[in-house]
């Protein structure tokens, strides 16, 4: 990604919605500023209640042209017309995936802080490598996605990249000049102001 780029945002669900609010709230967040694409992403693996949350999301955000991936849940993708799904194990899936949902749907890959993951993925046909946490949090083993992994990523490898995980107005400006997207997710929904929150974030990418 050349320098003189601003990074996009794929926006991340939180990992529990209430559908009677989440979905005008997250309208706000898509018309305060521009979104390239946004992962429902629920901690809950009940079907009933991912379809439902599912079929809210996409009715918002195609309304507005924005794009909707679902982490794993691959057949939910297909069924409830999604644009395509977010793997979480790295490059394992994506050739099957890329098989099974064909050439037009989008398929990332979350490869933690693995160079030789990424590579795979991105060899084997997904749209998007996914690299984080790139700040401090108390989840995973403590490993981060540092600044150099970008940094190479940007300079070698074509494939759109992500940083995501525990991100702030610090590291945004650090990685903004060697990262394609900022996933952001918990970073603004945990606050009272989802769109200022964001708006603070957006401000750090210049």
């Amino acid at each position: 990604m050349a320098d003189t780029e601003q990074p996009q945002i794929y926006l991340i669900t939180p990992p529990e919605i209430e559908l009677s609010r989440f979905p005008d709230q997250l309208g706000r967040v898509l018309d305060a500023g521009e979104i390239a694409c946004v992962r429902l992403a629920l901690a809950t693996r009940n079907e009933d209640r991912l379809s439902r949350a599912a079929d809210a999301v996409r009715e918002t955000c195609h309304a507005r042209d924005v794009a909707v991936v679902i982490s794993e849940h691959v057949l939910l993708a297909e069924r409830l017309g999604l644009d395509g799904v977010h793997l979480t194990d790295g490059s394992r899936l994506v050739r099957k995936i890329r098989k099974d949902l064909g050439n037009d749907a989008i398929v990332g890959a979350f490869c933690g802080a693995s160079r030789h993951d990424g590579m795979t993925a991105g060899e084997l046909g997904c749209d998007y490598v996914s690299f984080g946490p790139v700040g401090r949090t108390p989840l995973g083993d403590g490993t981060i996605a540092e600044h150099a992994l970008f940094e190479w990523w940007s300079q070698v490898i074509e494939v759109p990249v992500v940083a995501e995980g525990a991100l702030d107005e610090t590291i945004i400006r650090t990685l903004a000049p060697v990262t394609d997207f900022f996933g952001i997710g918990e970073e603004i929904w945990r606050g009272e102001d989802p769109v200022a929150a964001l708006a603070t974030l957006r401000a750090a990418f210049a």
